[in-house]
């Protein structure tokens, strides 16, 4: 079940009929969040299976899960933004049941990645559940 605030990223896909606006919309979702602090861009953090340097760092606050993240290119950094949005603020124990690919469908975002964005989502999407597990 996904959040509110990814319904509403949902609901904003559905109003932009253009992909290059959709895709601006993502990258403006990468800028607007905060850098994450050079100590964690650390190899223990970075994501293997991306073309672009990708780094998450997670925490639990009182059994909440939580991630930040960064990237060196606009796109994928906008995709770790989506992600924190469907991740961000699930009880530890339900991040497992989130099936990722199917809320991502929901975006279209399966048939408009290259091959080796929609690697580095899946890449990044393993490395989030692994943590939780």
């Amino acid at each position: 079940m996904a959040s509110a605030a990814f319904e509403e990223i949902v609901e904003d896909f559905e109003f932009l009929d253009d992909w290059e606006d959709r895709y601006r919309h993502v990258i403006d979702m990468g800028k607007a969040m905060a850098d994450l602090d050079a100590a964690f861009k650390v190899d223990a953090n970075k994501v293997h299976g991306c073309a672009s340097q990708v780094w998450l760092q997670f925490y639990t606050d009182d059994g909440t899960f939580r991630f930040d993240g960064d990237s060196d290119a606009m796109i994928v950094r906008g995709l770790v933004a989506v992600l924190r949005t469907l991740y961000n603020g699930l009880p530890l124990n339900e991040v497992a049941a989130v099936d990722a690919h199917a809320e991502l469908a929901r975006l279209g975002l399966n048939d408009h990645l290259s091959a080796q964005r929609s690697n580095g989502v899946r890449s990044m999407v393993e490395k989030i559940q692994t943590i939780a597990a």
